[in-house]
């Protein structure tokens, strides 16, 4: 297929050019580049409210939902001048310039380079080291059925509200849920680790469907991702198209609607009608709680003897983590 011209969009002041605007990202439904864009557009206050000043790492699939991606961490050159930047420096010293999304216009921006969901980190770019978002992600193992991860969802939300935290649940465009939880930003990543870990420990105890184990082996049922709130991991923000083939979204939920919910319900077609009467997070930046609860709980963890859980298998090891190896070879090594 020949590429079309391309189009010219005024947002927030800025022209922004989606170049091949008639490139089908969805084939299945026949939703081209510029669909995207406008899908993105039409909930653009939902969108940019899970991003806004938020280092974003690029996932760009430039050749639609079919094809293959990549990651980019570094926002490209060149690139228009008003587009804003977050820098991150790493533990090895290392630096990047990451895109910081603010307005409509970088949204658009962001589309146009083919990134088809976004993938903000937990901190806004005015404080890189202290997290204001906990987050709980929820994933079936093999063969569990999503009612399973509705309920946990629900045990979920019972222990937020007895550590006084308000959870944001939303679908997460996949097979999961994913829970936001506003927090002050006055702990760094470790701590916020720490109190994800302590949370999803308790809802373990209280729910069999629940698990924390962190080598697949030893799954069952509903795993809690304590490391997504490990620096550097990211997950999909709200109102995030994921590469499906019916271009399902991410899609924020009141907690009524979670025991019911089906995921396929909400795609790129069906999303915007229902965002122009219903945004369940829109307050989610007024509901920011403190972690000292959750801290304490991990605190009487660790005097019961139950420690730290290991880490992802990118990061150094970490004090007081159990030895980084999978259970079945752990004991052929002994």
């Amino acid at each position: 297929m020949a590429k079309t011209e391309p189009r010219i969009l005024e947002l927030a002041g800025h022209e922004v050019t989606i170049t091949n605007p008639d490139k089908v990202f969805f084939p299945e439904i026949g939703f081209t580049k510029l669909d995207l864009v406008k899908y993105y557009l039409s909930v653009a206050p939902g969108a940019i409210r899970g991003v806004h000043n938020r280092p974003t790492s690029l996932k760009r699939f430039p050749n639609g939902a079919d094809g293959d991606f990549f990651f980019q961490k570094r926002v490209p050159s060149p690139r228009p001048e008003w587009i804003q930047t977050a820098i991150v420096r790493f533990p090895s010293g290392r630096s990047a310039e990451f895109l910081s999304i603010v307005d409509e216009a970088h949204l658009a921006w962001a589309i146009n380079l083919g990134c088809i969901d976004l993938n903000p980190w937990p901190v806004r770019r005015t404080d890189l080291d202290r997290p204001d978002e906990l987050r709980v992600d929820i994933d079936p193992t093999p063969g569990i059925p999503f009612e399973q991860v509705r309920e946990v969802s629900m045990v979920v939300k019972q222990v937020l509200d007895e550590h006084n935290l308000i959870g944001f649940p939303k679908t997460s465009g996949s097979r999961g849920v994913h829970i936001n939880v506003r927090i002050e930003p006055l702990w760094g990543f470790t701590e916020v680790r720490r109190a994800a870990l302590a949370l999803a420990r308790e809802v373990e105890r209280r729910d069999p469907l629940a698990t924390t184990a962190w080598w697949k082996e030893q799954r069952h049922g509903v795993f809690l991702d304590y490391n997504q709130n490990a620096r550097d991991r990211t997950v999909a923000s709200a109102y995030s198209v994921r590469p499906k083939p019916d271009g399902r979204v991410s899609t924020p939920l009141e907690w009524d609607e979670v025991p019911e919910v089906e995921p396929a319900d909400w795609t790129v077609l069906t999303v915007p009608e229902r965002f122009k009467s219903k945004d369940p997070d829109a307050s989610i930046d007024e509901r920011a709680g403190s972690l000292e609860s959750l801290l304490e709980l991990s605190l009487q963890d660790e005097e019961k003897g139950v420690g730290d859980a290991p880490w992802p298998p990118n990061f150094p090891k970490m004090p007081g983590e159990p030895k980084r190896v999978q259970p079945s070879k752990a004991k052929k090594q002994e």
